[in-house]
């Protein structure tokens, strides 16, 4: 039997921002119900990682592949269709909309039969999104919002979830959560690529690490091997 395809796979990525070249053959594979945590200094390409996946900056050379189908070079709008939901860095939350509304202008049907997220199935997950279901979104607190976001990327119901620093600005409690959040959707089944600067939520929740340094990917293993050698992250990340 033909082995499994990789849920996300980069192979020789290369991005450009004008002249500056952001990303350098960066490749790395994101396997079926896994979490891959890619971590890095600020400004060592992991937005920019993330934009390129969403097709939001158009990569010069290299390719994505979502289980096993090209992506790159798509639209945004098509790279959603396809199954990536994508929860960005700072929330991007509509704050003139409600909290229903925020929900029902993502909401996408399932393919294939999949479990379907709609707005009531994220209001079941996050139940203080319900009682403020007519509520301003921009009224929210930081962690409602994040629940919001992170329930606006379900309902597009994607076979791949990508999030940008989920735990920033948030209070160490709410960090807590959303790494709760994080766990039980991978037990769920969800493929999830996950930036964060907090190494002790990402190692928490993350089976796999991508380390990246001024665009290039200097460490690529298991969480665990990072965990049992903290000499990774100090030299990649000037943390213990």
């Amino acid at each position: 039997m033909a082995p499994e395809s990789p849920a996300l796979a980069l192979e020789g990525l290369n991005a450009f921002y004008g002249d500056s070249h952001v990303l350098c053959d960066v490749a790395f594979a994101l396997q079926p119900g896994r979490v891959l945590a890619l971590l890095g200094r600020n400004g060592a390409g992991k937005t920019t990682c993330i934009h390129s996946i969403m097709g939001l900056v158009r990569p010069r050379t290299g390719s994505v592949r979502l289980f096993g189908e090209t992506i790159s070079g798509l639209a945004p709008e098509a790279i959603c269709r396809r199954g990536v939901g994508l929860v960005p860095q700072g929330r991007r939350i509509f704050p003139n909309l409600s909290v229903c509304e925020n929900l029902q202008v993502a909401e996408r049907r399932a393919a294939g039969g999949a479990k379907a997220w709609n707005v009531e199935a994220v209001f079941g997950r996050f139940p203080p999104l319900r009682a403020r279901a007519n509520q301003l979104a921009g009224s929210l607190s930081g962690g409602e919002q994040q629940m919001l976001a992170i329930g606006r990327a379900l309902v597009s119901n994607p076979r791949v979830l990508l999030l940008d620093e989920p735990s920033e600005g948030l209070a160490p409690m709410i960090v807590h959560e959303v790494g709760e959040t994080l766990l039980r959707l991978k037990s769920e089944g969800f493929s999830i690529v996950l930036v964060e600067q907090n190494t002790t939520l990402a190692l928490r929740v993350a089976d796999d690490v991508a380390i990246l340094n001024t665009g290039r990917v200097v460490h690529a293993g298991t969480a665990a091997d990072v965990k049992a050698n903290p000499a990774t992250l100090h030299a990649n990340l000037g943390v213990v």
